[in-house]
């Protein structure tokens, strides 16, 4: 043994080095597993090793720090009155974001159904809820489900500053999955269903953003009762 070649070795590795030798000695262990591996058939070996994949694939995307996401980039106020939006109606119209929130404060979603649930109380205060999503694809279905006006963010700037996406991959991790199967709610593949959206509460007039939600997986929602304490928040711009 290589071991032995070494005058001066420490009391611990000393007993490390005697575990060595003696499984070296024990020539039952390598020999069972040398002789399982000989019995076994190509397609069984090429099927351990595609198990073996896909379980290292399920643990990494499965972190609980997605490394395949970029971290989020806030907003400003400035940044988001100036996305031009347009309506789904007929004729369309292009206004800036701005108008959302001028007089009352606005829950703006992007890309983001749980909000829903909560429409009736922000009523109640008369804070208006809207939606901005990104491409034309999947609205009819997205409004099915939707309280509230949606409108297109053709510069996807409610996805900004520094747009994030999500690798199909995404739909591998266990939370993901479990979010779709709880909400039923119906979708496609077709677009760029990848980029992560979020919320904003804005206040009105120039009060600011005063919650900034941003999705890190594919339906990572707001939590409902930061949303509703944050609408409160806003003041009417008479008030102001």
């Amino acid at each position: 043994m290589v071991l032995s070649k070494f005058k001066t070795i420490t009391p611990s590795a000393q007993g490390w080095s005697r575990k060595l030798l003696d499984l070296q000695k024990n020539s039952l262990i390598p020999a069972v597993g040398f002789r399982l591996l000989q019995n076994m058939s190509i397609y069984t070996k090429v099927a351990l090793v595609g198990a073996a994949a896909v379980a290292g694939m399920a643990v990494l995307f499965n972190l609980p720090n997605n490394p395949f996401v970029k971290a989020p980039q806030r907003a400003t106020l400035e940044y988001l009155a100036q996305a031009k939006l347009r309506t789904f109606g007929f004729p369309p119209r292009e206004f800036l974001a701005s108008e959302l929130w001028e007089k009352n404060g606005a829950v703006i979603m992007a890309e983001a159904l749980g909000l829903s649930s909560i429409s009736f109380r922000l009523d109640a205060k008369s804070v208006p809820l809207y939606a901005v999503v990104h491409e034309d694809l999947g609205v009819a279905e997205f409004k099915k489900y939707f309280r509230g006006e949606v409108f297109l963010d053709k510069e996807r700037r409610f996805y900004g500053p520094v747009e994030r996406t999500m690798l199909w991959s995404g739909l591998l991790r266990y939370s993901v999955l479990k979010r779709m199967w709880q909400t039923k709610v119906e979708g496609n593949m077709k677009g760029e269903g990848r980029i992560l959206g979020g919320v904003f509460v804005i206040g009105s007039g120039q009060q600011g953003i005063l919650l900034e939600h941003r999705e890190e997986e594919f339906g990572d929602h707001a939590n409902l009762t930061d949303v509703l304490e944050a609408a409160m928040k806003i003041q009417p711009k008479s008030n102001l």
